[in-house]
């Protein structure tokens, strides 16, 4: 299914061109991938905290732009709660918690998988603003 995110992220050149791919997005939640590459590992041979906030980023918006109307966000955090790895593939999940007005907070979990499941590497609270009734 087609929805304002989907069209937003088909333009968004800065995270198609760091290979991120938007899984989902409906109903303020969305899934986005992306694989760390040896250009995202910084000079401690991790991930570059950075990049993993940049797909934590991608997601929130992909999410908050489900609803249709233009929304940006008005601010955000991360927690880094392991390292990310050289070949990782992380797995960011954005979940609406409220909207109310113009304003909304979405949580984003970013996690990658290991053979005893899921392991999270972040977690992200942005705060969304919708700046226009209709998207373009």
């Amino acid at each position: 299914m087609t929805n304002a995110a989907h069209t937003m992220f088909a333009d968004d050149l800065a995270s198609n061109a760091l290979g991120i791919e938007l899984v989902e997005a409906a109903d303020g939640h969305a899934v986005a991938t992306m694989r760390i590459t040896e250009t995202m590992v910084n000079g401690h041979g991790i991930a570059h905290g950075g990049y993993v906030f940049l797909l934590a980023d991608t997601t929130f918006a992909c999410a908050c732009n489900t609803h249709g109307p233009v929304t940006v966000a008005s601010g955000a955090e991360i927690s880094f709660v392991a390292a990310g790895k050289l070949g990782d593939h992380l797995i960011a999940t954005a979940t609406e918690r409220t909207r109310y007005g113009r304003n909304g907070i979405y949580d984003v979990t970013v996690h990658r998988e290991t053979p005893d499941g899921p392991e999270v590497v972040a977690e992200f609270r942005g705060r969304s603003r919708t700046i226009q009734k209709a998207s373009r």
